[in-house]
């Protein structure tokens, strides 16, 4: 990414400016041009982080922003899989985020031998199907996990299929990371199979990025080869059920994959 400073203006700009945005420093008009409304955002949001507040976008502004990973290469094994094709799979999020966390996604799966272009977009959409955001979070409370005037996720509690014994199971052991990690039998198996052997007993590390991508990685691992037939055939909807259990969130996880699939030229 080039220096930007006022006067600047094109993608670069309007993704600098987007950026601003939802950090929390609006720049008024999003059009490309860098004029006195950016200028005056870029050199507020300098003063939060302690930078130079010259207003001049160059290298520790960007990256402090977010915006300067898109020129980040992607892992040798996957090379057409860049943020600019994420950013086009997942719409509505932010760009700090994809360019934050698709480097840990990314270096997961290709750690764990998972670099078939159907099988990373298959990844990636079940990040958009499950917290649309590219953040690892936890769950949120719904009439599904909570009961009216219960405690949180005390539907979870006694859950026998999620290896749950009781309070507080259900709220220790809710949904986190970018594949939604829930119940203590799934924190107990897939923990060590990351290399976290304590996550029953500490479970927030399921939203550390790099610990929620190698979560996904082994959830889309284990399911390799189910996953691999049901893309082939064109059955996303399959494809959904065997990470998700259920059709939870197949519209984005269609959408995500269709997206990828039109821009990398798979079938």
């Amino acid at each position: 990414m080039e220096i930007l400073r006022e006067g600047s203006s094109g993608g670069d700009v309007t993704a600098l400016q987007l950026q601003l945005r939802a950090q929390g420093f609006p720049p008024g008009a999003i059009d490309g041009n860098f004029g006195p409304g950016t200028t005056a955002a870029v050199v507020a949001f300098q003063r939060s982080e302690g930078l130079v507040s010259d207003g001049v976008v160059g290298v520790r502004t960007a990256q402090a922003l977010g915006v300067a990973a898109a020129d980040l290469p992607p892992p040798p094994a996957m090379p057409n899989v860049t943020v600019a094709v994420v950013a086009k799979m997942f719409p509505v999020t932010p760009l700090g985020h994809i360019n934050a966390n698709l480097p840990h996604v990314l270096a997961a799966l290709v750690a764990a031998d998972l670099t078939a272009v159907p099988i990373v977009l298959a990844a990636l959409a079940t990040i958009r199907a499950e917290t649309e955001g590219f953040l690892p979070i936890s769950e949120g409370l719904s009439r599904f996990n909570s009961s009216p005037g219960g405690h949180p996720f005390d539907l979870y509690d006694n859950r026998k299929d999620l290896g749950n014994k009781g309070p507080p199971d259900g709220d220790s052991f809710k949904g986190r990371g970018f594949v939604q990690l829930t119940g203590r039998a799934n924190y107990a198996k897939f923990g060590p199979l990351v290399g976290v052997e304590n996550l029953v007993d500490a479970p927030d590390q399921a939203n550390d990025p790099d610990v929620a991508a190698r979560l996904l990685a082994a959830f889309i691992d284990a399911k390799k080869a189910a996953l691999a037939t049901a893309l082939a055939g064109g059955d996303l909807a399959a494809a959904r059920r065997l990470v998700n259990g259920g059709s939870n969130g197949l519209d984005r996880f269609t959408s995500a994959y269709q997206i990828g699939a039109g821009l990398l030229a798979i079938a």
